[in-house]
């Protein structure tokens, strides 16, 4: 029996579970929406079990399509770190897609108990997700990942859950979702900005490397900010609650993250106490990529916070 857990923790561990806080508290947005309109809760939280697993199911999914895109050289290159469990020998390519496969047929059986509390509507979520969590790495590497990641964290999962909590969909779960999932995509598109050169230098396809510029670049990370804050904006006046407008004052940890991008170096490290909670920094802060962890951790922790204070706001609708 332990044989079987270690197995289980080994591959969680190498479906990046780091992600997996971030599309909690993005699941736990709708939830509370859907709990305030009067939406099943048991429903809702077994929808948080699916959503869990195509996620992982999609980081693993990555990992197998980038093994086999991968030359001789680089599989034999210890010094990184993507697939090392495959490059290794800890498991095999068959054994990474079996458990892909074993993960997204789990998730399909909680679409179907779903299906039979909820409705049909629950096929046309699953059938819309399905290509993302399989095909995520490709559509990637055509620089289509950012829309395949807004997609998801947006309208897909927001009208997805609270269709199998309320057996309906709704216009203003579809522009609460758009904020939340412009926060989301804010942090994998740090990610890719401090990434630019590299990916530049190697030839990689991203959304930052078709805008041509870094400040092209910086300049659309903005406008992912300015999007979601006029969609919360919205929000508020269509809803008539104010409270969604406690999140502005976060626009000014946005403003400091735009200029912490702006002076990004691997030299660059000045951390503030609004900065934190960063991971493990005690460890972290002493690595050569400390200003790259940083920022990612600091604009994963402006998403937190907006998602936490979205949450406050909902239940203090009358």
């Amino acid at each position: 029996m332990m044989k079987f857990f270690d197995k289980i923790k080994f591959w969680y561990k190498n479906a990046r579970p780091y992600s997996v806080p971030i599309t909690v508290l993005s699941w736990l947005v709708i939830f509370c929406y859907g709990v305030k309109n009067g939406g099943n809760i048991l429903n809702g939280l077994i929808s948080l079990v699916g959503i869990l697993l195509v996620h992982l199911s999609t980081n693993l999914s990555d990992d197998y399509f980038d093994f086999k895109r991968l030359s001789q050289d680089e599989i034999n290159n210890s010094k990184s770190i993507k697939c090392r469990y495959l490059r290794n020998g800890q498991a095999t390519i068959e054994d990474l897609r079996n458990v892909i496969f074993t993960m997204l047929f789990c998730a399909a059986l909680i679409g179907g108990f779903l299906l039979l509390r909820s409705g049909a509507g629950v096929i046309f979520f699953a059938i819309a997700v399905l290509p993302i969590a399989l095909f995520y790495s490709k559509l990637s590497s055509k620089g289509l990942g950012d829309l395949a990641v807004i997609l998801a964290y947006g309208p897909l999962m927001f009208e997805g859950v609270y269709y199998v909590m309320t057996k309906s969909v709704s216009w203003d779960v579809l522009i609460l979702s758009v904020p939340c999932a412009l926060l989301v995509e804010s942090i994998l598109y740090a990610h890719m900005y401090m990434d630019f050169d590299e990916d530049k230098n190697s030839g990689k396809t991203t959304l930052c490397t078709i805008l041509k510029t870094k400040q092209n670049s910086l300049k659309f990370f903005e406008l992912l900010y300015v999007a979601a804050y006029l969609s919360v904006i919205l929000f508020a006046l269509k809803s008539g609650n104010w409270f969604y407008l406690l999140t502005l004052p976060i626009i000014l940890m946005v403003f400091d993250l735009i200029n912490m991008l702006k002076s990004y170096d691997l030299k660059s490290l000045n951390v503030r106490f609004w900065h934190y909670p960063l991971d493990n920094w005690k460890t972290v802060g002493k690595n050569p990529d400390a200003p790259f962890f940083l920022r990612f951790m600091y604009c994963r922790n402006i998403a937190v916070w907006f998602m936490l204070l979205t949450c406050f706001a909902i239940f203090m609708q009358h």
